[in-house]
Order: structure tokens, then C-alpha cells, then sequence
């Protein structure tokens, strides 16, 4: 694994917190100055939106206060809403007033009497918002598209529907009595005009728009907006006794301000004026990289300085390193520097000088402790390892005979059976017992027939193959198993040459000893070993039963 030197070190950590101080300082300074753009745009955007607000109340309450005068204007108190003195100032305020597209009068059962230019006259408008509202007092109303109108006005040249608002003011007779209702209907883009020039003569940011939003929050302009709800909107109705002011949301830097209509319109619309987010904040971030920049190159000179005061302060210290290494090495004639300046270093040479002399002594005498240790080592692994297998061979190996003790019979019996069970491929046991072996042990003594067993075991191991497993089962009766029983060495096969060669064979002492096999083969529908067990030993009996020195198997 690499490791770097102290000098890296040092001028990583001078060039590191240098770095890390400014990127800190210009953070702080960017995040500070992001929010003072944000209150710098924010106001700005708020002064704006408070000029068209502004400018449109006063419009649209102009436009109110001269219907409503129209409304009590003697000629109308008479009662005779038929008299073309009516219909000639109506004309003469629509002359002088582009905006409106649409002047009449309508009596109390909502049947327009006189309009400008005899629009919808005699039709009934008993039904409109404007008309019910002007029976009860001054209405101004939210835009609406005026279907009967549209269609006998001249379309818009962007072809977007006409859409218009209303203002009417009731017409009393001199008693006091509702005779009829004045209504005028104003082209939606006056309003939209009166927006766009006073966010426009403020001179704003870039890419600044004005919207106008209603009550709850949805846009009636610009037409692609209609209908869009803008949420979060300072100034809106969820905080209706609070101050306007701006807010961040959406990706835009927003503000609203309430339309100041008058009293009597019933309605509620908000002057929103926003910016994108990211052209608000443009002088801030700006600022932010300049400072990056700055700490970056600031980093590289701090890093630069940082290198040539540590390779001072680490001269020293690499010099006493390469000596360590050299007494490490055992490298001969390894020079410390002697003196120093810095007090420190050389007391610490002084005392690695008298630490080398003192370890080296101490490794001349761990090498020759070890040198003898290693040799007791190997001489009590190889003790050990003999005992293990020895441990081994007594856990697994009959004593006397040296073949495999019961112990491990049964478990090679238990591996044969699973194995048997899984391939199908059956195996085959043999138990062989020595005829008369009580007598033998009665006439020549037990230590005689100790020496007839090793023998036995041998011409046994002799005469089965190097996969054959030969235990002694217990006493003077052995146990052969037989994973191959395939042709031409069938369990029967090698019972028998088995059973010849003892036979044959010649014991001192003794003479002739001959043994008694059964032979047992596994069978499928055997649950477990002891089925196999008990076949070889009933094949043993047989055998015995037979007149002995013979080998019976299972059909």
C-alpha cells in the first residue's frame, strides 16, 4: 500500500485547509449574496407588480365610476330607457373609450331597450351575471367570453376568442324605484394593455412577465396560461391581511400584488409579476465562480508555499527515516546526522543511536534463541504429527490385526448404503468366521490364537482387491464389504478364493484353520444396513450349518 512522506503530507494538509477556508468563505459570501439578489430582484419585481396594480384599479375604477354616473344621469331618472337621448351619450362615451365593445341599457325584466350600434337589442339578458348584479348595486366582474356578442363583433387578429368584462350600475327613477340596469362590456385587452405597458415603462430585468391571477390562483392572462393555477403566491387570499411581498418557487422569482378594484366590484384579481430563478440569481452565481476561482488559485499558491516549508521542516526528519532503514537492512557504517538545530531532532538521534546499538545485541540473541527454538519445533511437530496418526489408526484400526476395528465398519457400511440408495449400484457383505477357533484358543492357548487372527487378517487383505474394505467385526468372525461386485469377480468369486486360500495356507502351531463365509447382497427395499447385516450373518449360519468351510450366499 502506498504511503506518502511527511513533506506530502504536510502540503496536503496546508494546500487542504487553504482550499477548504476559501471554498468555505465562498460559499458563505455566494449564499449571502444569493439571498440579497433574491431580496434585490424580489423588491424590484414587488414595485413593479404595486405600478400595474396600481394603474389598473385606477382604471378599472374609473371605468366604474363612469358607468355609474352614466346610471344616474337625468335623462336615464326619467324612466324612458326608449329615448334616443340615452342612446346618443351612450355612443358618445363609447367613441371616446376604445375599450368598451359593448354599451346598453336593459329594463327590469332584462330586455335590452338601446345599445351602440343596436347590438343585441330586444334580446333578453335576464339570465347574465352582469344584469342581476346591476339590479342590486355596481358590478364589475371577472373576464368571461360572451358568446352573442362575439359573434356580431369583428374576431381578434391573433384569433384567440374575445373575452370581456363587465361593469353595470343599476338605473333608478326619480322615486328611487330599479328601473332597468346600464351595462357596458370592456375588451379583456384593455386590461391585458394596461398590465404589459406598466411593467414596461419600469424598465425591468429580462425576461420578466406579468400575469393576472383571480381569487383562487388561476391565471386569466396570458391567454396560454388561462386556467393554470399558480401556487404559493404571496399576497393571495390564503394570507389576506398580510403585507404583499415575494416568494421562490416552480424555478421562478415571484411576486403578487392585490388589484385595489372598487368596493363595490365583488371581485378579488392579482397582479403577479415573475422572473425565471436562474436569470434573477445570474449576478450571484457569477460572483460564486469568481470566488471558486479565486480559491482554487489561491489553493495552488497556499499549496505551492506549503511545499517548500515542509520540505524544511521535513529535511531532517527523512534524513533520520533513511538512517532507520539502513540499521533495518543491517546495512554496515550507517551515519545519524550529529547535529541539528532544532533540539528535538537531535536528542532524538542521540537516542536511535543508543537504540540501535542496544537492539542489534538483542537480535544477536533472539536469532540464536530462535535458531534453537525452530529446531525444538520441528523435532515436537514431527512427534506430533506421528502421534495424530497413530491417534488416527487406533480410532479406525483393530489392534491386533491391524485391518479396520468395527467402529469404522460401520461407518463405511452407513457411506455404501447412501451411496447405494442414490446410485441404484448394489454391494455386497461378507462375514467370515473361523471354524472351531474356541478349541484352538483351548488347546494352544490365547496367544496362539492371537497369531492365527493376524494371520487370517493378512491372507484376507491378500485376497480381496485394493477397493474391497476388510474389518474385524468382533472375535474371530471378520467383515468384508464389496462396493464392485461386477463379473468375473462376483461376491461368491471372492468369498471363495477367500475361503481357499485359508485353507490352503499353513499356521505354526496350529496347521489347517479353515473359516466359514455368508455373503449378503443390499437390496432396494431394504430400509437401512441391519436388513444386509442379518442376510450375511443367516448366510454365516448356513454355512456353519452346512458343515462349515464353505461359502453360502443369498439367491
Amino acid at each position: 500500500m502506498f504511503k506518502a512522506s511527511l513533506r506530502s503530507h504536510l502540503t496536503l494538509w496546508f494546500a487542504g485547509l487553504s482550499l477548504l477556508t476559501l471554498l468555505s468563505v465562498g460559499f458563505y459570501v455566494g449564499h449571502i449574496a444569493t439571498g440579497q439578489m433574491k431580496q434585490a430582484s424580489g423588491n424590484a419585481l414587488l414595485s413593479t407588480a404595486k405600478s400595474a396594480a396600481e394603474l389598473l384599479g385606477a382604471q378599472l375604477r374609473e371605468r366604474q365610476l363612469e358607468v355609474s354616473l352614466l346610471s344616474r344621469a337625468p335623462l336615464l331618472k326619467r324612466g324612458n330607457l326608449d329615448d334616443p337621448d340615452i342612446l346618443t351619450s351612450m355612443e358618445l362615451r363609447t367613441q371616446s373609450r376604445a375599450e368598451y365593445a359593448w354599451m346598453g341599457v336593459a329594463d327590469a325584466d332584462g330586455r335590452v331597450r338601446q345599445a351602440v350600434n343596436g347590438l343585441l337589442v330586444n334580446q333578453s339578458v335576464k339570465e347574465r351575471p352582469w344584469f342581476q348584479a346591476g339590479l342590486r348595486g355596481d358590478y364589475t366582474g371577472d373576464p368571461h367570453e360572451a358568446v352573442l356578442l362575439a359573434k356580431l363583433l369583428p374576431g381578434s387578429a391573433s384569433g384567440e376568442p374575445l373575452r370581456f368584462i363587465d361593469f353595470a350600475a343599476p338605473i333608478r327613477n326619480a322615486q328611487g324605484q330599479v328601473v332597468g340596469v346600464l351595462g357596458a362590456h370592456a375588451h379583456w385587452s384593455w386590461v391585458t394593455k394596461i398590465v404589459d405597458a406598466a411593467v414596461l415603462q419600469k424598465g425591468t430585468a429580462p425576461e420578466v412577465e406579468a400575469l393576472i391571477v383571480d381569487h383562487d390562483g388561476k391565471v386569466l392572462y396570458p391567454e396560454q396560461l388561462a386556467g393554470e393555477q399558480l401556487p404559493n403566491l404571496p399576497g393571495t387570499l390564503k394570507t389576506p391581511d398580510t403585507a404583499p411581498g415575494w416568494s421562490v418557487g416552480n424555478g421562478y422569482l415571484t411576486s403578487a400584488v392585490a388589484v385595489p378594484t372598487p368596493s363595490s366590484a365583488g371581485l378579488t384579481w392579482y397582479i403577479a409579476v415573475r422572473q425565471p430563478l436562474d436569470i434573477a440569481l445570474h449576478p450571484a452565481r457569477v460572483l460564486f465562480y469568481k470566488l471558486l476561482a479565486l480559491g482554487f488559485i489561491a489553493a495552488i499558491i497556499f499549496g505551492l508555499v506549503a511545499y517548500y516549508l515542509a520540505l524544511h521542516l521535513s529535511r531532517p526528519i527523512e534524513q533520520l527515516a533513511r538512517a532507520a532503514k539502513q540499521v533495518q537492512d543491517h546495512q554496515p557504517d550507517v551515519a545519524f546526522p550529529l547535529q541539528h538545530s532544532v533540539r528535538e531532532i537531535a536528542q532524538l538521534v542521540q537516542s536511535i543511536q543508543g537504540m540501535t546499538q542496544s537492539l542489534l545485541g538483542k537480535e544477536r540473541e533472539l536469532q540464536e534463541a530462535n535458531t534453537s527454538l525452530e529446531a525444538t519445533v520441528a523435532q515436537r511437530t514431527v512427534a506430533l504429527t506421528q502421534a495424530n496418526a497413530n491417534l488416527l489408526k487406533l480410532a479406525t484400526h483393530d489392534a491386533l490385526t491391524g485391518v479396520f476395528n468395527r467402529r469404522r465398519f460401520d461407518e463405511k457400511l452407513a457411506e455404501c448404503s447412501l451411496l447405494f440408495q442414490r446410485t441404484g449400484r448394489t454391494f455386497a457383505l461378507l462375514f467370515i468366521d473361523v471354524d472351531y477357533f474356541k478349541r484352538i484358543n483351548d488347546t494352544h492357548g490365547h496367544a496362539i490364537g492371537d497369531e492365527v487372527l493376524e494371520q487370517l487378517a493378512k491372507l484376507i487383505q491378500r485376497n480381496t482387491r485394493a477397493t474391497d474394505f476388510v474389518a474385524r467385526y468382533g472375535g474371530e468372525e471378520f467383515a468384508v464389504l464389496l462396493p464392485e461386485i461386477e463379473e468375473p469377480e462376483s461376491p461368491e468369486v471372492v468369498a471363495e478364493k477367500i475361503r481357499v486360500a485359508i485353507a490352503e495356507a499353513h499356521f505354526a502351531s496350529v496347521g489347517q484353520v479353515t473359516v466359514s463365509i455368508g455373503v449378503g447382497l443390499a437390496e432396494l427395499s431394504d430400509s437401512n444396513a441391519s436388513a444386509l447385516i442379518r442376510r450375511a450373518d443367516q448366510q454365516l449360519y448356513q454355512a456353519k450349518g452346512a458343515g462349515r468351510n464353505r461359502v453360502c450366499c443369498t439367491a
